[in-house]
């Protein structure tokens, strides 16, 4: 029997909300909470739009020489991560919002390079054509991830929902989003990213091939001589991956490896060895906590020293005893700084004094941090009388950051330990600190946390005529049982604002 449809319509106009059940049984974002099926629609759209990423999202082109694929992924962090397989990867802080880009070099395209290299005069005007090809990789990947990230929202939000009305709408939503998040990216790029990468895996090693960072910013026209030389090795790189291409170093940069707190860690005399023959480091610096008890059955330790291809400065810590340093004394190649006393070597002068207390078993005598500022005033003495003579220090080390810190103005650059962790501090009067982490990995006792301590030094590259600092190298290992390696490249600040120029050096190829 046919339903009267005058009742029908009354039911309607009594009764809205039964008709509304009825017509939209089946409808998951028809029931429920405002606020629940508003996040429902928010789930279905950002999975939607990451499906649609994932499935077309991406673009090959080519950008000089090499063919490469462009992809947008969803992140909490942006950035922009290249991937050079198999060498590893290089993450840059190039923009923040929700989206981060991937660039996967693919392979070197053999008939470009050897274009390259055939024609050098080509080399001029690479630097356009790179920046050429990015941007039309850019707008072709712009356009590809709108209609993937639409077509994904609305093909997820009709399955869902079933209404068309429904689905278009979450298309709408995820094409906003994508806006949005474009907006940021424009709003927060920065084009400075490049002179501070983070490199992992055989990428590490990227400083030996990029070598002065500085360099690359005031000397790029005798990089891009030698970018023809570099083509041709980057090429054979991809035949045997186990090797980088080697630059000379700068002849204006001196280059010190700050070590700090490698409490009785055998295996840190060969990541130190390692390090110093693979940046070419010309000395080393340590600021303390060599032992971990400081007795003399422990002095055979250091006997490595003698053999690391560096001079070796070294300023007591806390953990090591007047026993430790009167035997590291008597090594070769050794200089061991205290109560402000001061050693040339590979062209700078260094000073430093010895931590005032020792606590083995990690007291804290009463006063304990004050004995500290007494020993760094003593050491900002020690450096006025030094400048006073006419022969200023460049670098002073101490193993307490809370003594380092009272050579505020005194010295361009203070070197600490101690904290187990990094810091990178402009002191008010002008003095830069730098806090190594420990270069053993928290030593033996790092088996007691709940997870592996990271091994950690640093390369810092000193200009050679102004002995000021131009850039660092932080290099992370992984911990006990760990086998990752990263290198992010720094620069200070007023490097970053305006690099100041350096002497030509032409560096040759390995």
């Amino acid at each position: 029997m046919a339903r009267d449809p005058f009742r029908a319509a009354l039911v309607r106009v009594r009764h809205p909300h039964r008709s509304r059940s009825a017509t939209s049984a089946g409808t998951p974002a028809a029931t429920g909470h405002p606020y629940a099926r508003a996040l429902g629609l928010l789930a279905v759209v950002v999975l939607g739009a990451w499906l649609g990423l994932l499935t077309v999202g991406s673009v090959r082109t080519p950008v000089g020489p090499m063919d490469t694929t462009m992809t947008l992924r969803p992140s909490l962090n942006g950035g922009t991560k290249i991937n050079v397989s198999p060498l590893g990867a290089l993450e840059l802080d190039s923009h923040i919002a929700p989206v981060r880009l991937d660039v996967d070099v693919d392979q070197l395209d053999p008939e470009r390079s050897q274009a390259l290299v055939k024609h050098p005069e080509r080399l001029s005007g690479l630097q356009d054509e790179v920046t050429e090809d990015v941007a039309a990789g850019t707008q072709e990947l712009a356009v590809r991830s709108c209609v993937a990230v639409v077509s994904g929202a609305t093909a997820l939000g009709l399955a869902v929902y079933r209404r068309p009305r429904r689905a278009l709408a979450a298309g709408g939503l995820a094409f906003a989003l994508l806006a949005a998040s474009g907006v940021s990216a424009y709003a927060t790029w920065n084009p400075k990213s490049v002179l501070e990468p983070k490199f992992s895996g055989l990428l590490s090693s990227a400083p030996s091939v990029v070598g002065d960072a500085r360099s690359i910013v005031t000397e790029f026209d005798v990089y891009q001589q030698e970018l023809a030389r570099l083509v041709t090795n980057v090429t054979k790189l991809y035949d045997a991956t186990s090797t980088l291409p080697v630059y000379q170093p700068d002849p204006a940069t001196i280059r010190v490896l700050h070590v700090s707190d490698i409490h009785l860690n055998p295996a840190s005399w060969h990541i130190i060895s390692s390090l110093v023959e693979q940046y070419e480091i010309d000395v080393i610096i340590d600021s303390g906590d060599t032992m971990d008890h400081g007795t003399a059955a422990e002095n055979g330790f250091l006997d490595p020293v003698r053999d690391l291809g560096a001079p070796y400065v070294w300023v007591r810590g806390n953990h090591d005893s007047k026993v430790t340093q009167a035997h590291l004394k008597k090594l070769r190649n050794a200089h061991v700084l205290d109560g402000g006393s001061a050693v040339d070597v590979a062209g700078l002068r260094i000073a430093g004094t010895g931590d005032p207390q020792f606590t083995p078993d990690r007291s804290r005598p009463t006063g304990g941090k004050a004995s500290e500022q007494l020993a760094g005033m003593r050491l900002a003495s020690a450096l006025r009388d030094q400048k006073r003579a006419g022969t200023p220090v460049d670098i002073a080390v101490a193993h307490d950051p809370n003594a380092a810190r009272e050579t505020d103005g005194t010295v361009p650059l203070v070197l600490a330990g101690h904290v187990h962790h990094r810091v990178n501090e402009l002191l008010a009067l002008g003095t830069r600190l730098k806090v190594e982490g420990s270069t053993g990995g928290g030593g033996l006792r790092a088996v007691q946390n709940d997870k592996p301590e990271k091994v950690r030094a640093s390369v810092l590259y000193m200009d050679r005529s102004t002995r000021r600092l131009q850039a660092w190298d932080e290099i992370t290992l992984g911990g006990l049982g760990l086998t990752t390696a990263e290198v992010s490249r720094h620069l200070p600040e007023e490097n970053l604002a305006s690099p100041s120029p350096s002497p030509t050096g032409s560096p040759t190829s390995p």
